[in-house]
């Protein structure tokens, strides 16, 4: 088939994908697998391949994404329900002291939102947030909750196991241990660029929504256990859906709802900030040992088939798990069925975005059998756009048209895996190719993303204003990330 009809098709079929998301409100699975099939059926794929093509794009992604956001979603609810993020926070603010305390938050931050979703990460701050920002007297919680904001918004969408870099990894067959080493390496000079415009920012003042006031004032913040969070406009979002974050909430991927982080159980000792930092560090550790060591040890080598079984990120989450069952649960007195419970309650909300996340990986790989992506990659690298560029263009474009960050990934993804399979990149190439669509993804959130009504709801921000500030701030630090990214490009 003609490469401009190829491209007009892949046009239209995410015109169509926006259009039943955002319009029709239907759920991004369902709108994905429709979407396949009919871009399926106008490429002229024979009917009999249709379906084993759609399996096999589901399927796949499934295999890798599945281990990745079932055991984040347990390590981030064991973490979220023993009070280990407000541990944490605190541990870095008596540490840092009283004029540190946003820098101090701002580290903890980072280190809290590796396993656990966005919106989940920055309510559970919320009341900390509050408490710090009362005591510095500041007329209301911008200054620090901003960039704690932004940060680990970047945090979900460049490092595993957050569902939209574990996707596009799959889909362009990326080393995931590189990706995190190189993602968790970006959080350290995008936290100092979140920091500091966030400043600049906050030059100006803004007027504090009433009901955020009040409560801000009254001290009365909203609690992370008592199922009270911000909503859209409509209490449903833009989109009137959300994929599910570790801890069993609804992630601010996607649009709309309201927010509930569950209440947590026994026991009410906030367990100890080396705990904490011990879990999440472990698993990124042991993928990292891995990542290195296989630089060094002979291809074949025993020592070599070892560590690439205990540095496989699934095989390190497991461990973070185990870790946090019995440091922050049965060290600490929870009963085995009290952490069974936390855990098991994980899992079916975040089967959510491990179904969507495969409906987009069957969406990609009818793209990429139907010629496809072929056909517009070529067409864009023939206009000579750099494939580094266009990654994060793509995925920025389809963040601004439909709010989120794992779909915007995964059909970046989709779209330009025939041209990376092709071009005989390296792995660190694919790994950067990746990091450059997770920076994309964070770009332009705006009214159609939900974590934009969780923001400015909590930090008390007009539409107009919110627009000012976080739009401008994720936006900032996706392009940095980029610029970030280029430079290692240009390195090997």
């Amino acid at each position: 088939m003609d490469a401009l009809v190829l491209t007009l098709i892949a046009l239209g079929s995410i015109a169509l994908l926006l259009l039943l998301i955002i319009r029709f409100q239907v759920p991004a699975f369902i709108a994905l697998i429709l979407v396949s099939v009919g871009t399926a059926l106008a490429t002229g794929m024979p009917f009999a391949e249709i379906i084993p093509t759609i399996t096999e794009g589901l399927g796949g992604t499934l295999g890798s994404v599945a281990l990745l956001v079932g055991l984040g979603a347990m390590l981030g609810a064991i973490i979220e329900h023993s009070g280990g993020a407000d541990a944490l926070s605190r541990r870095f603010a008596r540490i840092l002291g009283p004029a540190r305390v946003g820098a101090a938050l701002l580290i903890a931050s980072s280190v809290i939102a590796t396993p656990i979703f966005f919106d989940v990460a920055f309510i559970i701050l919320v009341p900390i947030i509050y408490a710090f920002s009362r005591a510095a007297r500041l007329p209301s919680p911008m200054s620090i909750g901003l960039p704690i904001a932004g940060l680990m918004l970047f945090i979900h969408v460049v490092v595993p196991p957050h569902p939209g870099i574990v996707g596009s990894s799959a889909i362009l067959e990326a080393d995931m241990g590189l990706v995190t080493l190189l993602g968790c390496a970006l959080v350290v000079p995008v936290g100092f660029v979140a920091h500091y415009t966030a400043r600049l920012l906050n030059r100006r003042v803004y007027t504090v929504l009433p009901e955020t006031l009040a409560r801000y004032s009254e001290g009365q913040s909203a609690d992370p256990g008592d199922g009270t969070g911000p909503q859209g406009p409509d209490d449903s979002g833009p989109s009137g859906q959300g994929e599910t974050g570790p801890s069993g909430t609804r992630s601010a991927d996607q649009g709309g709802g309201s927010v509930k982080a569950p209440a947590r159980t026994e026991p009410q000792a906030p367990p100890g900030t080396g705990s904490v930092l011990t879990i999440i560090l472990v698993p990124i550790a042991m993928i990292g040992l891995q990542t290195v060591g296989s630089a060094f040890l002979a291809e074949g080598s025993a020592a070599l088939g070892l560590l690439t079984m205990l540095g496989a990120p699934p095989f390190a989450l497991l461990t973070g798990c185990l870790l946090a069952v019995y440091l922050l649960g049965v060290r600490r007195g929870w009963s085995m069925r009290s952490v069974g419970r936390v855990m098991e309650g994980a899992l079916a909300p975040a089967a959510i975005v491990v179904f969507v996340t495969g409906a987009g990986g069957a969406f990609a790989k009818v793209l990429s059998e139907s010629g496809i992506g072929d056909a517009l990659s070529g067409g864009l690298l023939g206009l000579g756009i750099p494939l580094l560029l266009l990654a994060f263009v793509l995925a920025a474009l389809l963040r601004a048209a439909q709010g989120s960050a794992t779909v915007s990934a995964i059909t970046t993804a989709g779209l330009l895996a025939s041209t990376v399979s092709e071009g005989g990149y390296s792995s660190v190439e694919i790994a950067l190719i990746n990091l450059a669509i997770g920076c994309g993804a964070i770009c332009l959130s705006h009214v159609n993303d939900s974590g934009f009504w969780i923001v400015s709801r909590y930090l008390g921000l007009q539409v107009a204003d919110a627009l000012r500030t976080w739009t401008v701030l994720v936006t900032v630090l996706g392009t940095t990330g980029f610029g970030l990214v280029c430079l290692v490009w240009a390195l090997v």
